[in-house]
């Protein structure tokens, strides 16, 4: 009975110990909201081409005391061209979480349109996905400003410390 009680303790200590380790790497994740829409719920008309394409303001969270920079791709992966359409990317970002509506400082690449900064969501048919991906940075970015997506993909690989993702819906209303 001893040795059935010793395993059932080492067993849940052991549990207990997963849980630490699964909460702790959860919680190192960026917590990326907007003021304008949540989480998996449409992006409004403003943010659009049939509206205003202004950049929807952002508020970044839970970001580690490591970071020197933020960096941000908005991308839509159910875009009917190879790799989705991309449609922001955006680096040396302040570590203060705040990307205000309309926002244009910071560095800003190449969209999937081949502008700089930011470009409405608009999408031919249907409710397509885009994914606000920010990424805390242990640098500031020294990079080309013709750079896109997968520049900047590629020279964050070594410098990511934490990344968080909000997603937002969007289908056309005409």
């Amino acid at each position: 009975m001893k040795v059935i009680t010793r395993f059932i303790t080492a067993f849940m200590a052991f549990i207990i110990i997963i849980m630490i380790m699964m909460t702790s790497f959860i919680n190192d994740q960026l917590v990326v909201t907007s003021k304008s829409f949540v989480n998996n719920t449409n992006i409004p008309l403003k943010y659009s081409c049939e509206g205003e394409q202004l950049s929807p303001p952002l508020l970044i969270t839970d970001i580690p005391t490591t970071a020197k920079s933020l960096a941000l791709i908005v991308h839509d992966p159910d875009a009917p061209r190879e790799g989705g359409f991309t449609h922001w990317v955006v680096w040396n970002l302040s570590t203060d979480g705040e990307i205000p509506e309309g926002f244009r400082g910071a560095e800003q690449g190449l969209n999937g349109a081949g502008k700089y900064g930011y470009t409405g969501m608009c999408p031919p048919s249907g409710t397509h996905h885009y994914h606000f991906i920010v990424y805390a940075l242990d640098t500031k970015l020294n990079i080309d400003k013709h750079t896109d997506k997968a520049g900047l993909e590629k020279s964050m690989q070594e410098h990511i410390v934490s990344q968080g993702e909000l997603v937002g819906l969007y289908k056309k209303s005409k």
